[in-house]
């Protein structure tokens, strides 16, 4: 990323923190109402003295650990569901219908479903989260498969290779792009249910901390669970996305611009241009290579 778009993120939070506190210090109180809103210094002194107690780490490391486990699983199932949904017509009729029943329920609304299944309510969370994860993962994972052109397959096929090595040569690698789309959701996704549902029925957690400040009327705490929410969220789809660079290397990356935000033009020496190259048709093609007949005398 360059120096300017680094600037330009930068300028924008910024502007965004410096626009929440002159409305807070103004108590501006029109259509909406700031004059509850708690400024951005009190905002940054609850984070300052919240980042120094255990609690704090406590609940950020039970509720990394609720989104790893869970996604995880939903990634791992996901996508085995989303391959078997799109390659088998047994499957897709079998377990079609379900994800496609199940697939419209809201993630959150399935808490009282997992209380009365789980014995445990942090089994309950993880599988609420799981849940939020796994049918973003599903759909995407079934949409990339099905888009796959069947002449790779045809030709490890035709070689002598078996399914097993057209599913791991030609079918997952094939379906990365897509795969790591449904990821993306899916972890974004986690982290709005995860935290919903820490705040009905955890016992720590940032969800459940932020909710406890919010019933005591702690302001300044609440925004700070809301910027610790957004952060980690940011981290962690962040990681997802490099993880899926990592993993599609072998796809074409947009060029870099110039500096006139332009894309560099390919040079080409005038005596050297070919028919590829200069985009000419067949016909030039011919006229390259077919020589010139010299009048007979």
């Amino acid at each position: 990323m360059s120096g300017g778009r680094r600037l330009l993120r930068a300028a924008s939070l910024t502007a965004a923190l410096g626009l929440w506190q002159l409305l807070t210090s103004w108590d501006v109180n029109l259509w909406l109402r700031f004059e509850q809103f708690p400024t951005v210094g009190e905002v940054a002194s609850a984070f300052a003295d919240r980042v120094t107690t255990g609690p704090y780490w406590q609940d950020l490391g039970h509720s990394l650990r609720r989104i790893v486990v869970g996604f995880v699983l939903a990634a791992v199932v996901g996508v085995a569901v989303g391959t078997a949904v799109a390659r088998s017509r047994w499957a897709a009729d079998l377990l079609g219908p379900l994800v496609e029943v199940v697939r419209p329920v809201p993630a959150i609304a399935l808490v009282p479903v997992a209380i009365l299944l789980l014995p445990t309510n942090e089994q309950g969370i993880v599988f609420i989260t799981f849940t939020a994860a796994f049918f973003p993962v599903v759909v995407s994972t079934r949409h990339a498969v099905r888009a796959l052109t069947p002449v790779w397959e045809e030709a490890v096929l035709t070689m002598g290779g078996g399914r097993l090595r057209v599913l791991f040569s030609v079918v997952l690698p094939g379906a990365l792009p897509g795969i790591f789309g449904g990821l993306s959701v899916g972890i974004g996704v986690s982290w709005i249910c995860v935290i919903s549902a820490e705040m009905i029925s955890g016992e720590y957690g940032v969800g459940y901390r932020t909710w406890q400040d919010y019933t005591i009327v702690d302001y300044p705490g609440v925004f700070v669970g809301m910027a610790t929410i957004g952060v980690l969220g940011w981290l962690t789809s962040t990681a997802v996305e490099l993880l899926g660079r990592r993993a599609t290397s072998w796809l074409p990356r947009p060029a870099a611009r110039g500096a006139a935000g332009a894309a560099p033009r390919p040079a080409f020496r005038r005596a050297g241009r070919t028919p590829a190259a200069t985009g000419a048709g067949p016909a030039a093609a011919v006229r390259t290579t077919v020589p010139r007949k010299e009048p007979v005398p």
